[in-house]
């Protein structure tokens, strides 16, 4: 590599985990886009509505995961950081350490197998009553569409701990090539199932090939050695879910559920109220906010393990240089972004090229960029809180899921789509982000006392 890109590389704070990340992060942020092309393309405009309905109504699978991927993270990496693994994938340390790791891993596969199993049917019963309700008259087809995505979905829900564990292993960069190449895959094969006219089928069927390889990958390569490896370990010592995690994950999951209402309300409602047509304007900005949110993101995220390390050594003085550094680089890039992304559908509006049409107006648009880019530091916070395997920002959460549901609900009747992005905004900015550098400047002066 030329001098003068380690060098840029460093000074913005790239390592190898989040250059896999981040290259992970800019094909799903640009097959996002180029998928944008495709679906104004090969998809009406109602069924674009009900495209990213059905993302909506997917990520109910929050109710069902109950935040306990991070947790799986951060727990594993706290009982990792006193092991090793030598020779033959043999796991070096303490007994004590050894067994409650691999209690850990056995509850995470116990659990996953059940809930999977539940969140199939919950999200096959929920569709068809919401699907058959509203707009069932266009005569669009999604009934089959809609299974195979509940199903690619539950699969996920299973491979996606076993992610996660890996990660708290130390293995951040490992996993950022397995969903590499996951992304990939599902990118390329969604292109060409949209241009076979596929329509609906396409994102289930790109999924459920995608989600297969991910599984081939842990199966059939050296990782499930390292799984067998802790299974195999007699769980003497073992993490009580009930004493250690569920007060820690009930938390979690309540802030996960109030998100869900924060950030992915905006779809159905609209979808019910103003029509599929208004509803995939919001889907596709949305989707690009998202896209942008996650390549920031991975400044953040791909450190959770270090972090949770060094709150468990109590390195404090560590943990906050990091911490201040990741931090200013995952906003800055998410600014830089952002702006941009409006500034580029401004220019495709102001020359007047029908793709403009699919995302929103300026004013919604903008409101919806300032609270994505002001909700990038709140998440910086709220990443570096929980690492500390607490959860202060619980009351938070669920006083802006109520407010965005209600402000969501009452303005949006009064005053439609600017209305929602408008009231949305407002409590993001000036409510959500001043109570959380609050809850970061005095919890952490109370911790690491």
């Amino acid at each position: 590599m030329p001098r003068f890109i380690k060098e840029l590389s460093q000074k913005v704070g790239i390592d190898g985990a989040i250059a896999f990340t981040i290259l992970t992060r800019v094909i799903q942020a640009s097959g996002g886009i180029i998928s944008i092309i495709f679906i104004a393309k090969y998809l009406s405009p109602n069924e674009q509505g009900f495209y990213y309905t059905f993302a909506s109504l997917i990520a109910i699978q929050v109710f069902f995961e109950l935040g306990l991927f991070n947790i799986i993270t951060q727990y594993t990496a706290y009982e990792f950081a006193h092991l090793k693994f030598g020779n033959n994938f043999t796991l070096i340390g303490e007994e004590h350490y050894k067994s409650r790791l691999s209690s850990l891993l056995r509850f995470c596969i116990k659990w996953f197998s059940i809930v999977a199993v539940i969140l199939f049917f919950a999200l096959l019963i929920a569709g068809y009553t919401f699907f058959n309700k509203y707009n069932n008259s266009l005569n669009i087809e999604w009934q089959k569409p809609w299974v195979l995505l509940c199903l690619t979905t539950a699969l996920n829900l299973f491979i996606d701990p076993i992610l996660a564990f890996f990660e708290g292993l130390g293995q951040v960069k490992d996993m950022s090539k397995v969903r590499l190449v996951q992304k990939s895959v599902n990118i390329a094969l969604l292109f060409i199932f949209f241009a076979l006219g596929f329509k609906l089928y396409s994102s289930p069927l790109a999924s459920l090939v995608s989600i297969a390889i991910n599984y081939i990958q842990i199966l059939f390569s050296d990782r499930i050695k390292f799984l067998k490896a802790i299974w195999s370990v007699k769980a003497t010592s073992t993490i009580n879910y009930y004493q250690e995690i569920f007060p820690y994950q009930w938390r979690i999951a309540v802030s996960w559920i109030s998100g869900y209402f924060i950030f992915q309300l905006f779809n159905p409602i609209l979808f019910a109220t103003e029509g599929p047509i208004v509803a995939g304007q919001m889907g596709m900005t949305m989707a690009a906010l998202t896209g942008i949110a996650g390549i920031s993101m991975s400044w953040i995220n791909t450190k959770v393990p270090l972090l949770s390390m060094l709150i468990s050594k109590k390195e404090y003085n560590t943990l906050d240089s990091n911490f201040r550094k990741i931090s200013v680089q995952s906003v800055g890039i998410n600014f830089i972004i952002t702006i941009a992304f409006f500034i580029v559908v401004e220019i495709l509006v102001s020359t007047h090229y029908s793709i403009a049409s699919r995302f929103l107006t300026v004013i919604p648009l903008a409101c919806m960029c300032l609270a994505s880019m002001v909700n990038q530091i709140i998440f910086a916070i709220a990443t570096y809180l929980r690492c500390h395997k607490k959860e202060p920002m619980l009351l938070q959460s669920i006083t802006m899921g109520i407010l965005v549901s209600l402000s969501t609900i009452v303005l949006g009747k009064a005053y439609g789509l600017i209305g929602i992005t408008g009231g949305y905004n407002i409590l993001t900015c000036l409510l959500s982000l001043p109570w959380t550098i609050y809850t970061f400047l005095t919890k952490k002066s109370i911790w690491h006392k």
